[in-house]
């Protein structure tokens, strides 16, 4: 019985070992290499550029017309207007968010500017 779990130890241990040294490399990697993150960034900087705005306001602008001024529109149709009243909203999100003067988290530099001691007076 003695023999068994030393040999479940020393297996054990072996894995466990192994398991760390080769995971290393892996939680030290800055990330950043994935294959998919290139067009997913072009896919934002698209979707919140200046013409994603412009394709937002005449797609709201249309669409509101049609619900107000199309008269007697069929189910559909009302729905289809209500689906590009919805995307024209949530392109244009940035533009809107923006007019209400809000920004994106911004995260400061913690480089040398920080400032030690800070709290403590400027006399120590």
């Amino acid at each position: 019985m003695s023999h068994d779990r030393h040999t479940v130890f020393v297996i054990g241990a072996f894995a466990l070992s192994l398991s760390l040294i080769l995971a290393d490399p892996a939680l030290a990697s800055s990330g950043g290499g994935l294959p998919w993150e290139g067009p997913l960034q072009r896919i934002q900087q698209s979707i919140t550029g200046p013409v994603a705005g412009f394709i937002a306001l005449a797609a709201v602008a249309v669409a509101g017309g049609m619900l107000i001024f199309g008269g007697e529109l069929n189910d559909f149709a009302r729905r289809l207007m209500y689906v590009v009243l919805v995307a024209g909203i949530l392109l244009g999100a940035t533009q809107i968010v923006a007019l209400f003067g809000a920004t994106g988290a911004s995260i400061a530099d913690a480089g040398p500017s920080v400032a030690y001691g800070a709290g403590q007076g400027t006399h120590g």
